[in-house]
């Protein structure tokens, strides 16, 4: 159930997902769930119009043979009512072990007087809690995301610790 509504069941696919760990949500499946998609080729793709089937890891029927799970197809219903939220910034990020909270903020210059100090303020605008599955898919992406950038000459690989300790 989402936000008092419930959700429409998914329907199960006649094959057996294979190459993905199931996630059931806890530190060992993401941890799991990382190393399965730490290696996901090329960039992530942008949707493909309002129907888009992704295979979801879903429960077992019963009877079935321990530890397989079914694949469930869910399309992708696009929503073109939904509020976009602007932020220019992240104001924290939080891991507590179960879920992945980022706060976005905006921030808003005060009036400029002459001869005054540039003031404003940075407000909330949005606060977006995933799981770590969702975690891990955010990361991934961002990471070909930013791949790409760096390809594309937009944006300079950071230094990693280890290159950085060398040169010091």
């Amino acid at each position: 159930m989402i936000f008092g509504k419930s959700e429409p069941k998914p329907e199960p696919q006649a094959k057996p997902e294979t190459g993905k760990p199931a996630a059931a949500g806890t530190a060992a499946s993401a941890a799991a769930l990382a190393a399965a998609t730490a290696a996901a080729p090329g960039p992530a793709k942008p949707a493909a119009g309002p129907t888009k089937p992704a295979p979801v890891p879903a429960q077992a029927a019963p009877g079935a043979a321990p530890g397989k799970r079914q694949a469930a197809t869910l399309r992708y219903v696009d929503r073109p009512d939904i509020a976009e939220t602007f932020a220019d910034s992240i104001s924290s990020l939080v891991f507590d072990g179960q879920t992945l909270r980022i706060e976005f903020a905006v921030t808003r210059v005060d009036d400029v007087k002459p001869g005054a100090p540039i003031t404003g303020r940075r407000s909330p605008a949005c606060r977006l809690v995933l799981p770590p599955t969702a975690a891990i898919d955010l990361i991934n992406r961002m990471q070909q995301i930013a791949a790409a950038l760096t390809q594309a000459g937009v944006a300079k690989a950071a230094p990693r610790a280890a290159d950085a300790s060398k040169k010091g």
